[in-house]
């Protein structure tokens, strides 16, 4: 067995040489270190790069985001979420009709400047003292709006109506039209009638005359059908004036008010500012006329949103007389303004659509009108009455 001095001596030495690899090692492990603490470095740098521009882009979809909101009438709150001012800070005063009409005197509606109009009704809804003007086109207090137009069957209609707005008490179904065989029988009868009507001259009038008024009954039937072949729109609505039943003078003023109190309501709601509010010479009741939008120019193409607009007022007047007396007289004009209407439209407006677009109209008029019944009616005795513009204002703004 080793002696003791020769065991301690290999262990004194094994221990200096683990020394020597523990300080190998651990300048290995510094140096190596340090190459871990510079790569590590370098790559938080580089992270910190990205994150600085990820932050940048947030910011900046942010403000985008925020704009964005800003213009559709909403604001950002500090959570992010978004909230609509007008909707919980404007709250609707309910003012009576004399405190609107004392309120709408000061409005410039005589001089039909469809921006100044629309600035100061604006400015009304947003103080509370007005809640109605584009009440059809604000969602909830938003400019969001509510006038998104879809397809509508005749069924459709008549079923979401009660019952009373058809194609045919609109005057859109074809059932009241004007046939052939209407045009064929009214050109026998004409014929026929001039026939016997020259024969008789000749057995009772004197010789020269009776020739004389035979010769001018036979050019009767000549010129009828030389208007049948160039206007043949004249004989038609003479056989339709035939076909109508007459009304009383009261009964049609009425009719007439109640026609243009639908058309002044929906435009209201709609939010086209008053073009022209006078008294007819013919019929001796108010008649009013809408710019086609808030900022109405000549010549210019019409917006998706301004002719869901137009064809709601359009068919207002129609469906207004239809809930009174079953079936629109008067809707003839308008629906030939609604067709130029259609022609100005920024994108073409087929048939199909076109006929959806009259049927959704007359439609959504229904149930503006129904909601807000009681104005409607106030609206009829101010049209009966010939009130001023103000004074239809305050109906439809006042409380009762």
């Amino acid at each position: 067995m080793p002696s003791s001095a020769a065991i301690l001596t290999t262990l004194l030495a094994l221990s200096q040489s683990t020394d020597a690899f523990q300080v190998h090692n651990n300048h290995g492990a510094v140096k190596t270190m340090s190459t871990r603490q510079h790569k590590t470095f370098l790559s938080m740098t580089d992270t910190q790069s990205e994150v600085e521009k990820l932050r940048a882009a947030a910011a900046k979809a942010r403000e985008e985001y925020e704009r964005l909101s800003k213009e559709m009438g909403k604001e950002v709150t500090s959570s992010g979420d978004v909230a609509d001012a007008r909707a919980t800070q404007v709250t609707p005063k309910k003012l009576s009709v004399d405190q609107v009409k004392s309120i709408a005197a000061d409005i410039d509606f005589s001089s039909g400047d469809a921006n100044s109009q629309t600035t100061a009704l604006d400015k009304l809804v947003q103080t509370g003292d007005f809640s109605l003007w584009k009440s059809a086109v604000r969602r909830a207090g938003s400019d969001m709006s509510m006038l998104v137009p879809f397809p509508v069957s005749l069924g459709n209609l008549e079923s979401r109506t009660d019952g009373k707005v058809t194609g045919e008490s609109l005057g859109v179904g074809g059932e009241g039209d004007v046939k052939f065989e209407d045009f064929q029988d009214l050109t026998v009868a004409v014929v026929l009638g001039s026939t016997l009507l020259g024969i008789l001259s000749l057995a009772v009038l004197p010789p020269n005359v009776g020739a004389t008024f035979t010769y001018l009954f036979a050019l009767i039937p000549i010129g009828f059908i030389g208007i049948g072949s160039t206007s043949p729109g004249i004989i038609a609505a003479a056989i339709v004036g035939a076909r109508s039943t007459k009304e009383d003078d009261e009964t049609r003023r009425e009719r007439i008010c109640r026609h243009e109190a639908g058309h002044f309501l929906c435009g209201y709601m709609c939010g086209l500012p008053v073009k022209e509010y006078s008294i007819s010479p013919d019929t001796g009741v108010a008649c009013v006329e809408f710019h086609t939008s808030s900022t109405s120019v000549a010549g210019r193409e019409l917006s998706d949103d301004e002719i869901a607009a137009l064809s709601v007022v359009a068919m207002s007047g129609s469906v207004a007389e239809i809930m009174e007396y079953g079936k629109a007289k008067g809707g003839e004009n308008d629906l030939l303004e609604l067709q130029n209407c259609f022609a100005k439209s920024k994108e073409f407006i087929g048939a199909a659509k076109q006929q959806d677009l009259t049927r959704w109209g007359s439609l959504t008029s229904y149930g503006l009108i129904k909601a807000n019944l009681n104005k409607y009616e106030a609206l009829v005795n101010a049209f009966k009455a010939n009130k001023s513009l103000s004074d239809c204002v305050a109906i439809i703004e006042g409380s009762a």
